[in-house]
């Protein structure tokens, strides 16, 4: 069905003599099994818009900022209120401020981004306005939401080579081939498993532990942990040559 465009009461000028509004918009990254392959792959939560504009369409988690409301405060309010989800990690991503990212009044939003482990991804709260989707190959989102996404995407796999930021993905012990898994679904491509072993073994901040991952069919393997700075940017993951 064709979409009627959305089309603002005010004239343009009326519309060019408003002050811009402000809203906080989230990207919320976390590992998820593959439908297909059930391997490990990076999803997000989006929310189905109930009004215009862009009635209908998925779009990222935000609304208006309020004057009660600091910017950290607000993402993480709507978060909660949206999907449920309380994540550890939420900075602050960009300010994404294009003249004609709205058609109704021109929007500054400042969008933040989260990383939630598997655990508390599956707690979230899903509705039919509410639901995960894989992060690669999204549909036409409402807005810019789409260049939001692409460019979280870009500044997550430029930090996967240098900083901490893997380990937001996962729980407090992990084992070397979870954390290769989460290295393989963001960057979305294969990794050498021995090669990745050992150059990870010889990074720092990564304690083996005595304990042991079981329930497999096989010799269990060992759990280690993340012993840096979880804020740190500049340690803690693999060379980039991975």
């Amino acid at each position: 069905m064709e979409r009627t465009p959305f089309i603002s009461a005010a004239n343009v000028s009326e519309r060019l003599a408003q002050p811009p509004a402000l809203a906080i918009s989230t990207v919320i990254f976390a590992l998820r099994p593959s439908e297909s392959s059930g391997r490990p792959t990076l999803w997000l939560p989006l929310v189905r818009r109930i009004r215009e504009p862009f009635e209908g369409m998925w779009a990222l988690p935000g609304g208006p900022l309020t004057q009660s409301q600091s910017l950290q405060d607000a993402a993480a309010t709507n978060l909660a209120d949206t999907t449920g989800l309380t994540p550890n990690y939420l900075e602050q991503l960009y300010a994404f401020g294009g003249l004609h990212r709205s058609p109704s009044q021109r929007v500054v939003s400042i969008v933040y981004w989260a990383m939630v482990q598997p655990t508390e991804a599956a707690l979230a709260r899903e509705s039919d306005n509410v639901r995960w989707f894989r992060a690669d190959g999204l549909a036409e989102l409402a807005f810019d939401h789409n260049q939001i996404v692409d460019y979280a995407l870009w500044r997550l796999r430029n930090k996967m080579a240098y900083g901490s930021i893997a380990y937001h993905l996962l729980g407090e012990t992990f084992t070397l081939a979870q954390v290769r898994e989460v290295y393989e679904a963001v960057l979305n491509r294969t990794l050498d498993p021995a090669n990745f072993r050992r150059q990870l073994k010889q990074t720092a901040h990564i304690e083996a532990t005595d304990e042991y991952l079981q329930g497999g069919a096989h010799r269990p393997p060992r759990l280690y942990r993340y012993t840096g700075d979880p804020a740190a940017e500049n340690s803690g993951a693999p060379p980039s040559s991975l």
